[in-house]
């Protein structure tokens, strides 16, 4: 089915099935598909399309978006950024006189000092604040759920990793990446959790999702968290 409506058309599979109720999907790829009742009219299937057509657009643009991958940032005013799981404006400052670049997030914006004005400047003076946010953040979560452990981690790090979110070696050290800043708190507690579990368990066996879940019965949400919005995690 095709329908166009406020200006937009979108193309819907319509799958029809033994249930009660209309039900309305998009998968990875922005695909829609509506799952109706037999011999539902077709007039019913359009108009709950349109009861949700918002939802549906915003959906649709978000994975198309997704799928296009990490956009390149445009450093001006306006520009917006992830900070604890919220995008916030950031407002760029010129001042030659202060003794080190960097952001402050206040009335939420996040205001970026600088000596210089040019996009290298501005994008390592939002990595040092991730950075330093995410030490603060992390620390604060250890501290929180060390009560479930016996061990302690002999270090905590802040990395910058391409591929994961934190580790845990078998000296107990523990590190994490500074994009977690951007995450929201809940998810940075679940990383953090999740490398403390390492501690007990080095591998991802049963006994460790286990643990983990005992801690975290919700870790699932967050882990989906971070698998859709990752590639919004940039600076």
């Amino acid at each position: 089915m095709i329908h166009t409506y406020l200006g937009e058309t979108i193309h819907v599979e319509i799958k029809y099935k033994n249930r009660k109720s209309i039900g309305i999907s998009i998968d990875s790829f922005g695909k829609i598909e509506v799952q109706a009742p037999k011999k539902t009219p077709d007039e019913r299937i359009l108009w709950a399309l349109e009861e949700n057509w918002d939802l549906i657009q915003r959906k649709v643009k978000e994975k198309s978006e997704r799928m296009k991958g990490p956009q390149k940032k445009v450093y001006e005013n306006g520009e917006s950024f992830l900070y604890l799981g919220e995008t916030y404006p950031i407002n760029i400052i010129h001042d030659v006189k202060i003794t080190q670049d960097h952001v402050v997030f206040e009335e939420e914006k996040l205001y970026v000092y600088v000596k210089q004005l040019d996009d290298d400047t501005y994008r390592q003076a939002l990595k040092r604040f991730y950075y330093q946010q995410c030490k603060v953040l992390v620390e604060k979560s250890v501290s929180f759920y060390q009560s479930n452990f016996k061990t302690k981690p002999r270090s905590i790090r802040i990395t910058d990793s391409k591929t994961t979110w934190g580790t845990c070696d078998s000296k107990l050290q523990l590190t994490f990446n500074w994009r977690l800043a951007m995450a929201p708190r809940d998810v940075i507690d679940y990383v953090v959790v999740h490398e403390m579990c390492h501690m007990v368990h080095l591998n991802h066996d049963r006994s460790f999702w286990r643990l983990v879940g005992k801690i975290m019965p919700d870790y699932k949400e967050k882990e989906t968290w971070l698998s859709l919005t990752n590639w919004k995690m940039t600076v």
